[in-house]
């Protein structure tokens, strides 16, 4: 029998941790484990990473492993409801917790303001209120909790510093 990585992340657990599970367990089994590691609710749902509905409980592990293993997220809130607001405009919708914030970045810049992927690249997400700018591989779970589910970003330019004051080039 293998063995599988597992990184996850889930609510009120920020960072991305880690644990090996054997392949051919459920993740139901996963599941319990991590509620038991990390004292969260038995009514948490797992998601695979970027998955808008919940993993069955009864799905076999091996069977949802990529190369780098399983990316995963636990949370109580089924749904994450998301503005995005750029130049006075305001976007919504719903993502699951387990989306990245670069996944919703994509939608917003993209899909909804009609920035070019160049011109995406150009500006980050930051938590309207805050300077909180979350890494892009961070899942929106990790930044909410219930009975909230909801996160309000702002998107701006990615402040990059070129050179030193006075260089010379």
């Amino acid at each position: 029998m293998g063995s599988i990585d597992i990184f996850y992340q889930g609510e009120g657990l920020r960072e991305i941790e880690h644990i090996e599970f054997d392949e051919n367990q459920t993740f139901g089994n996963l599941k319990t484990i991590l509620v038991k590691k990390h004292g969260l609710e038995n009514a948490v749902f797992v998601f695979l990473e970027n998955a808008d509905e919940p993993i069955g409980e009864n799905s076999i592990l091996r069977e949802h492993a990529g190369a780098a293993g399983i990316k995963a997220h636990l949370h109580r809130c089924h749904k994450i409801d998301v503005s995005v607001t750029f130049n006075a405009k305001t976007v919504q919708h719903r993502f699951a917790p387990g989306a990245t914030v670069s996944r919703v970045k994509r939608w917003a810049a993209e899909d909804k303001f009609g920035m070019t992927a160049e011109e995406a690249s150009e500006h980050v997400l930051q938590i309207a209120g805050t300077q909180n700018r979350p890494a892009p591989g961070t899942h929106l779970g990790a930044l909410t909790s219930t009975p909230n589910c909801k996160l309000a970003f702002d998107l701006v330019p990615d402040q990059r510093v070129n050179g030193a004051a006075g260089a010379e080039g």
